[in-house]
């Protein structure tokens, strides 16, 4: 049985606000005692049925331009706005709802929890074979919004997903010294995670899978309100190498976050 249920009103599928809110509450205590912090692995998450109707949606690529720098490559992003497929537009609906809002809450314990109607960065994502995402921790801030990105959920859409294919979703502690947790993307399993400026992740390695295979999942992320005085200079994602590894250091993006950290607010607000 999937954690969370859907209800079929008449081909909409929603979800239930009173199971979404039990849910949560008894996974609380795993999720914010688990290291290197707070996150959790579900397997089951929802129907893989309605997963694998997604997947007969998922937009072609070939076309479609994809990152390609030393810190990402051959990754692709679909809003759901681009999706022509009614299951998968639906799905995202439900997961900026209040129903699963309240599932996210109860579980972290982050109240006030608001959906990005925007996507900034989420929807479908793709990696083909050959390709890879550093070991990273994420923009912190909704430049549209602003409001500070707290929580981030994947679920994977990969059927029989050898390990062998690499990809697994790793987890590093917050000195960027090892992973602490490696999580193969298989088909219906969910992680959720803290997002803050040390909450490092990423699939580093680069895919081993056929050539007609491919890494898929569904991103979304959650946010709260911001505090009234932004900085000029906002954090963005900040990819970091591994030890010992021939990872790129983005030394743009460092010297952007010394800006953000040491330029005292008063002169980053009089560049706005």
């Amino acid at each position: 049985m999937p954690l969370l249920n859907f209800a079929d009103l008449g081909g909409y599928h929603a979800l239930n606000l009173d199971q979404c809110r039990e849910a949560g509450k008894e996974l609380a205590a795993e999720y914010r005692s688990n290291q290197p912090f707070p996150h959790i692995v579900i397997d089951d998450f929802i129907d893989a049925e309605l997963l694998r109707r997604v997947v007969d949606e998922f937009p072609d690529n070939t076309s479609r331009a994809s990152f390609s720098r030393a810190q990402e490559r051959l990754k692709f992003q679909v809003q759901p706005d681009e999706c022509k497929g009614a299951i998968t537009r639906a799905l995202f609906a439900e997961l900026n709802s209040m129903a699963f809002l309240a599932f996210l809450s109860e579980m972290t314990g982050i109240g006030g929890l608001i959906a990005d109607p925007y996507f900034a960065g989420a929807g479908l994502h793709e990696t083909k074979t050959g390709g890879h995402l550093g070991i990273h921790a994420d923009f912190p801030r909704h430049d549209v919004m602003r409001v500070n990105r707290r929580l981030n959920l994947l679920v994977y859409l990969n059927d029989d997903w050898d390990p062998d294919y690499r990809g697994a979703l790793e987890l590093w502690d917050r000195g960027m010294t090892s992973c602490r947790k490696s999580i193969l993307p298989l088909m219906g399993r969910a992680v959720v995670f803290n997002t803050d400026r040390d909450t490092f992740h990423g699939h580093p390695d680069r895919l081993n899978c056929p050539p007609e295979r491919s890494r898929r999942s569904i991103a979304t992320y959650y946010y709260t309100a911001d505090n009234a005085l932004a900085r000029a200079y906002e954090r963005t994602t900040d990819f970091r190498p591994r030890p010992g590894s021939k990872d790129k250091r983005d030394w743009s993006v460092m010297l952007h976050h010394l800006k953000a950290d040491w330029i005292p607010p008063i002169l980053q607000r009089r560049k706005v």
